[in-house]
């Protein structure tokens, strides 16, 4: 720029009012709160300012959390890296699974918080690099990765599950999600789902969630079944059977209730009109 500042300390949107894209945001809030807050400048520094891209603060961010007396912090850093290197789908599905967090959490001040904080999005990134780790044979280096994910944030999810992008896991304390489950793009859950089988089975047993869904605190989908694209089940409900696309079900066991629903995943919109 012609009076010599960095575009990230310029108003963090790039030209026409677009969205920037969100490493220069992270980078634009981390220094905004390096200023505001001096005592927190070391740490913002080492979590965000002095990496050169999105994946390397990732990296580190995941790594401070994970590492500890059984594994070191640099350890665990260098498998992050290893992941992100031969597959950087992971680091673009990080990216939009922060910019849903930005756009469907109204408790969000900016990228910094649940970047650095929100055990959601720190969970389902730790479990997007154990997924990566299960695929590749490395099951035992998985299933320590999935136990100190859940020893750290409360969230078990078994490395085998594939998760789509742009995924919002809110609070997230109590999410359970089983080893044949399927997760597609753009799903928002809160706190306490589970996706989970009803009884001893070894084969497929878990269910798939489709595009769009919205699963609502303390819901519970069981078996080897299909919620549908933009479906939304609600809070404290026990889904058995096949939700249909667009479809709302509450209750236990849950049933079809009000009318249609479009896009709930992203307007998070949990009040069912019970009068349709």
């Amino acid at each position: 720029m012609a009076d010599g500042r960095s575009v990230e300390s310029s108003n963090p949107k790039a030209a026409g009012g677009a969205p920037a894209p969100i490493w220069q945001k992270l980078r634009f809030d981390a220094k905004l709160a390096a200023e505001q807050e001096p005592s927190l400048s070391s740490y913002l520094a080492a979590t965000v300012l002095n990496h050169e891209t999105f994946a390397e603060a990732l990296c580190y961010q995941l790594a401070q959390k994970a590492g500890g007396p059984d594994m070191s912090a640099l350890a665990v850093r260098e498998i992050c890296e290893e992941a992100y290197k031969q597959d950087p789908a992971i680091v673009a599905a990080a990216e939009r699974d922060l910019q849903a967090v930005l756009e469907r959490d109204p408790a969000t001040r900016s990228t910094l918080q649940p970047f650095l904080f929100f055990k959601g999005y720190l969970a389902l990134q730790t479990h997007r690099v154990a997924h990566y780790l299960f695929g590749q044979g490395r099951e035992t280096l998985a299933f320590f990765l999935q136990s100190r994910m859940s020893e750290l944030y409360s969230v078990d999810i078994h490395p085998a599950a594939p998760i789509g992008s742009g995924v919002f896991i809110d609070h997230a304390t109590g999410i359970v999600i089983g080893e044949t489950a399927r997760v597609g793009n753009d799903v928002s859950m809160l706190h306490g789902v589970t996706l989970g089988g009803t009884g001893k089975v070894y084969t497929d047993r878990h269910p798939k969630i489709g595009n769009g869904v919205l699963l609502g605190a303390g819901s519970k989908v069981l078996g080897n079944i299909r919620i549908g694209d933009e479906a939304r089940v609600g809070s404290g409900s026990v889904v058995l059977s096949d939700v249909p696309a667009r479809c709302s079900v509450a209750g236990v066991p849950a049933k079809p209730v009000g009318g249609a629903c479009m896009k709930p995943a992203q307007t998070m919109d949990q009040k069912f009109d019970m009068g349709l």
